[in-house]
């Protein structure tokens, strides 16, 4: 129930936000947008050895826009996590999910109409979390769930988007600065591991299209 008012308020200030500036600027850019996250968990240097893959879906706009500037608020979320695949005696993989409410305020830097560069934090909220095993030495779902993580991730963030007409595409990279277990159980399998989280996304303009 907690969780269900926090991302209701996050929503509410989300909208609030938009609906409050949307006055401001005649190429503001609100909307939808989503795609693909390939997501990992790392302790010095990030690999792809162990990615898992899911998606992001929110909301995102622009705030204090002009031709060359704009901050860009988003709300999406965004499913992490990791696998571990191990082979020998028994053949065994291990897949750790998580889903967040994260929130990005981005600096946008606008290279004319039609590329963007886009630089800042994030800040996330753990919804919920499992870890799920599947192979010769045990099935099912671990004891370890979103008690045993910690519900607040931060990092930051840096990609780039390129406009036509009402639909931006882009890719972005998401690096946590913020340990994911808390509890002794989930240390033991996640040491001091961070977020890592690559994005592929498709946003759709509903505000003033761009020429």
């Amino acid at each position: 129930m907690k969780i269900l008012k926090s991302a209701g308020a996050l929503l509410f200030l989300f909208g609030y936000i938009f609906i409050s500036t949307s006055a401001q600027a005649q190429d503001r850019r609100m909307g939808i947008k989503g795609g693909l996250n390939v997501t990992n968990l790392y302790v010095d240097d990030v690999t792809d050895e162990n990615a898992r893959f899911g998606f992001n879906l929110g909301l995102y706009g622009q705030i204090l826009s002009s031709d060359v500037f704009a901050i860009q608020p988003e709300l999406l979320f965004s499913t992490k996590g990791s696998r571990w695949e191990y082979t020998g005696t028994f053949n065994q993989n291990v897949t750790l999910n998580t889903n967040y409410l994260d929130l990005p305020v981005l600096a946008v830097i606008k290279l004319g109409k039609t590329a963007e560069i886009h630089v800042g934090p994030y800040a996330g909220y753990l919804l919920s979390a499992n870890i799920k095993y599947d192979g010769d030495f045990s099935n099912g779902t671990d004891n370890i769930d979103r008690d045993d993580l910690n519900t607040v991730d931060f990092g930051v963030a840096g990609g780039f988007g390129l406009n036509f007409g009402a639909m931006q595409v882009g890719a972005r990279y998401n690096y946590g600065l913020s340990e994911v277990a808390k509890s002794n159980g989930a240390k033991s399998l996640l040491g001091d591991s961070k977020n890592s989280n690559a994005q592929l996304y498709v946003a759709f303009n509903l505000g003033n299209k761009l020429d």
